[in-house]
């Protein structure tokens, strides 16, 4: 059966300050067809999909929609186009009601030109049903669990009988069987002659329901294949490439005692029987796709969450962490992956975001020693290479990179023993990473160690000492840097186990 194309994009790039998000990407989606979209973290495949929807503009490069050259302004032109989205973060209104976030923009109104509340649970109610969803259109969307609150996102992205409907991780939140019934309704998407582009970290998913599958890799765009011509290896070979493209300059560093061990660390439906040790000195790396559980994991670690079951040793001594002021007190520091939702404080100073976790050590008889703040936060500026024209500075004002070393500054200034590092240099250029790579060995000479979090492949391999892979909150393996490779770390994190791991497969 032929299928006529729907969507063609032609040499789509896409450049954020810094960094080259796409470089000359070329896709086309037909009707009636499920298209996977596949690649590791960061190498570009939600960036392609938001220019598709209006979110971002692309830099240079030509989209055909239905024949026709257009320029997607916005999301509501995209909507009005026949192209809706199904996005990774959830971005429901939690005050209003399932109906009232469906319908957000469009809603029915009576003859006064008011809303019509009736109407529009009326129509919600259908197109649940419809679905076979059966929600309350009635409740608010913070009554809801997770996975129904993606559920009612899946439903709003189908109400606005799109031609093309993007899905990016549509399944991350919700049940087997919840997946199970999405899988039915992109069937009978299919049947009504609906392009769907199908973004998923799940292999068995690409292999269940893709036509087609193209792979992306450091934005760069790989190949397009019929997934019927393709398998776990051949896919794995395709996502990962066959040499790092960036060398680390990781220098053989002191590995000492054990520091820190967890034992059959569990926290529902987030990750279960996680069991590691980390040593002084050592870069303990932990990889893993979208979902895997690796920040759910640290945040439980450093006392954000509070672990169901499992024990926590420093030093060989059980000790119980519940708060993130514990785990500091135990010289525990943490930065985290997204520093602008969970890191900065974007309308205060440098010096405020670097003194902050420390701030208990500058009081004495109750006054604060302002002097002794701005002369340490000088020296990690220094030693960092922070560029800032003042400590006053606002954060918000600094790039990216910048803002990360101002983090790590002020987790430095805690003088810890043990250092989560959650994508430690994400969304930064390749100077500032540099940096924050050297900084990182020099911490591991100095006998810190350092557990680090990066979907990078490179980064995993060119700087940690030993690699623990995970995928859907289950441990698959722990590698020496010796036996590591991209992969083997992708034939982890992809569910296999490293007994099923056969080097010549890849060849």
């Amino acid at each position: 059966m032929t299928h006529e194309i729907i969507l063609e994009m032609k040499n789509i790039t896409k450049i954020f300050p810094g960094v080259k998000a796409l470089d000359n990407v070329s896709l086309i989606a037909k009707k009636g067809t499920v298209h996977a979209i596949m690649g590791e973290n960061g190498a570009g495949k939600s960036t392609l999909m938001k220019t598709i929807i209006g979110i971002h503009q692309p830099t240079s490069g030509k989209i055909f929609f239905k024949g026709k050259e257009i320029i997607i302004e916005n999301t509501n032109f995209a909507i009005n186009s026949g192209i809706s989205m199904i996005h990774q973060e959830l971005s429901n209104i939690p005050h209003m009601t399932v109906a009232e976030n469906i319908y957000l923009g469009r809603e029915p109104l009576n003859k006064f030109k008011l809303i019509n509340n009736t109407k529009m649970l009326s129509n919600a109610k259908k197109l649940l049903n419809d679905l076979n969803i059966f929600i309350d259109p009635s409740l608010k969307m913070s009554e809801l669990s997770i996975a129904n609150m993606q559920m009612v996102e899946i439903a709003k992205a189908i109400s606005y009988d799109s031609e093309l409907i993007i899905m990016d991780e549509p399944t991350s939140a919700i049940t087997e069987a919840e997946v199970e019934h999405l899988f039915k309704i992109i069937k009978t998407l299919k049947e009504n002659n609906v392009a769907i582009l199908y973004i998923t970290h799940k292999m068995k998913e690409v292999f269940k329901i893709a036509d087609y599958v193209t792979v992306l890799r450091d934005g760069k765009f790989v190949a397009t294949e019929e997934a019927k011509n393709l398998d776990n290896k051949k896919l794995i070979t395709m996502m990962v490439g066959r040499s790092l493209e960036k060398m680390f300059d990781k220098e053989t560093t002191h590995i000492g005692k054990e520091k820190i061990r967890i034992e059959n660390y569990s926290k529902n439906r987030l990750f279960s029987n996680i069991n590691f040790s980390a040593k002084e000195g050592e870069i303990f790396g932990i990889a893993g796709l979208m979902g895997a559980g690796r920040s759910e994991l640290m945040e439980t670690i450093f006392g954000v969450r509070v672990k169901d079951k499992g024990k926590l040793f420093i030093d060989g001594n059980e000790v119980t962490i519940k708060t993130p002021s514990d785990a500091i007190k135990y010289n525990i520091a943490f930065l985290t992956e997204d520093r602008k939702k969970t890191g900065l404080y974007l309308m205060h100073s440098v010096q405020d975001n670097m003194a902050i976790a420390n701030i208990n050590s500058y009081i004495k008889h109750g006054l604060i020693d302002f002097k002794k703040i701005k002369s340490d936060c000088l020296l990690e500026k220094e030693k960092l290479r922070i560029k800032t024209p003042s400590l006053d500075q606002l954060i918000m004002n600094l790039s990216g990179g910048n803002q990360q070393k101002v983090l790590i500054s002020r987790w430095l200034l805690t003088d810890p023993d043990i250092l989560i590092l959650d994508e430690p240099t994400r969304g930064i250029d390749v100077g500032a990473k540099a940096e924050i790579h050297k900084l990182m060995i020099l911490l591991a000479k100095e006998g810190k160690t350092i557990i680090m979090i990066s979907s990078e492949l490179p980064e995993i391999l060119g700087m940690s000492d030993r690699i623990m892979v995970m995928h859907e909150g289950k441990q698959t393996g722990i590698i020496e840097r010796k036996d590591a490779s991209q992969e083997k770390i992708m034939h982890l994190a992809t569910g296999a186990s490293l007994d099923s791991f056969n080097e010549n497969d890849y060849i």
